[in-house]
């Protein structure tokens, strides 16, 4: 079966950076388009980012556009999220996605597959 496990996930200070990483086992990564989700205590999943099959192509909420970065390297199976100058409201749980295919990608339920999530606290 398809399986995501993300990583990089921690607490770091206002303006700091930091990397996630998601690894994709049992279907390649060039066949799916990847998501960067996040989610705090009572609200709905909240899109962040995605990257096309052959990363021609990605896309940004508002909030994260110009500060995030998200790129995959199919040769390793894994899809990243660079994060930088981080925010307190930037602290979520945030989860890595992956679909067949998509419509506009920031919904969740466009997304087959997903991780289990890994912590990002932005201290102030």
């Amino acid at each position: 079966q398809v399986q995501l496990v993300e990583s990089g996930g921690g607490l770091v200070q206002v303006g700091d950076s930091l990397r996630l990483s998601c690894v994709v086992s049992g279907r390649t990564l060039s066949s799916l388009v990847m998501a960067w989700f996040r989610q705090t205590s009572g609200n709905e999943r909240e899109f962040v980012a995605w990257v096309t099959r052959t990363s021609v192509a990605t896309s940004y909420a508002d909030s994260v556009k110009a500060r995030f970065i998200v790129s995959k390297d199919n040769a390793k199976n894994t899809v990243y999220l660079q994060m930088n100058s981080l925010k307190p409201e930037d602290t979520a749980i945030y989860y890595c996605a992956g679909g067949r295919t998509i419509s506009t990608g920031r919904t969740p339920n466009e997304y087959e597959y997903w991780g289990q999530g890994t912590q990002v606290t932005v201290s102030s």
